[in-house]
């Protein structure tokens, strides 16, 4: 079988459908402050996916995540910020090119009781299917905090189909 009939067989046989997800992972910041000294820090975090995937290649959907930690950060001026279990919060679009992996970009915000920053995300996710809609994910997700600091999370969980 060709690769354009292929293409085109799947195409006819989608349908748009909704997912959701759950992430456990680590968030890694290389702006942390312990003790005075600028260190690289590492916290426990979870992130609860929604996506509705509209076509064979394209999704938008809304990731949130929540580090479950308290900690400080230097800024690149010098200024330490604290953030109280900080949850973020984008919307984000994703493109699917072949069948496992799924690269994503997107806005949104980081929420804490100290202070709230602008983010954009970018990731990529690599899935494979169970069965019955079930689906083993890897992610890396990369948020840049505006005029404040970056991390990055590295993350396996599970999602699940629904409207197929």
């Amino acid at each position: 079988m060709n690769n354009a009939f292929a293409q085109e067989q799947e195409n006819e046989t989608f349908k748009p459908h909704h997912t959701l997800g759950f992430v456990v992972g680590h968030t890694h910041i290389s702006e942390g402050s312990k003790d005075g000294d600028r260190k690289w820090l590492t916290f426990p975090s979870f992130a609860l996916d929604y996506n509705y995937v509209f076509s064979p290649n394209w999704s938008i959907g809304l990731h949130n995540d929540l580090i479950i930690e308290s900690f400080k950060v230097e800024t690149s001026d010098g200024e330490i910020l604290e953030r109280s279990s900080p949850f973020a919060s984008a919307i984000v679009g994703g493109y699917k090119p072949g069948k496992h992996f799924t690269f994503q970009a997107g806005l949104g915000g980081e929420f804490a009781k100290e202070e709230n920053f602008a983010l954009t995300r970018l990731g990529v996710e690599y899935g494979l299917e169970i069965r019955n809609g079930w689906e083993f994910i890897a992610n890396v997700v990369y948020d840049i905090k505006w005029n404040a600091y970056d991390s990055w999370a590295l993350g396996a969980g599970i999602s699940k189909s629904f409207g197929e």
